[in-house]
């Protein structure tokens, strides 16, 4: 039976195979995983289903790749919802940083993009303006550091 492609289902398909081979899963095993049929799941391979986005996210699940990946390939979601939802996943899932913390990255995080899509709508420029770089190059300080006064030896008395 020849591949149908129907829009870009034909590159989700192949990239699911190249991810299940990686992950040196048979199509029997990840359909398992994944709670899909293997004909089903044949069918997505080859270009020829078009599958849901719960579908997706049980493969992305058994594969252990990211769902919006899986979205973006097959035309569900588009590359800038997919960087915005996984920056969005990493900062929650992040377990060195408490509850309020993750609220206010994820507050600044939203603040930053909309004053940037407010510039880029506006036509203004939205890279920030930068300081020019001293001689000693860009990572120089305020000036010179003062030496320390060495530390007294704890053999010998203090000094008067």
């Amino acid at each position: 039976m020849a591949s149908l492609n129907v829009g870009n289902l034909g590159n989700l398909g192949d990239y699911l195979r190249e991810q299940r081979r990686t992950a040196q899963l048979s199509l029997r095993q990840l359909a398992e995983a994944a709670g899909v049929s293997n004909p089903y799941l044949s069918q997505i391979e080859r270009g020829l289903r078009k599958p849901s986005a719960e579908v997706l996210q049980q493969v992305a699940k058994a594969l252990r790749i990211s769902a919006e990946t899986l979205y973006v390939r097959a035309g569900i979601l588009d590359e800038k919802e997919r960087e915005e939802l996984e920056t969005r996943a990493v900062i929650l899932a992040d377990p060195s940083i408490n509850e309020r913390q993750k609220q206010v990255l994820l507050q600044i995080y939203d603040s930053f993009r909309k004053e940037n899509a407010a510039e880029a709508a506006s036509g203004a420029v939205s890279e920030p303006a930068s300081e020019p770089a001293s001689e000693s190059g860009p990572e120089s300080g305020p000036g010179p550091v003062p030496a320390a006064a060495p530390a007294p030896d704890a053999d010998e008395p203090p000094s008067s």
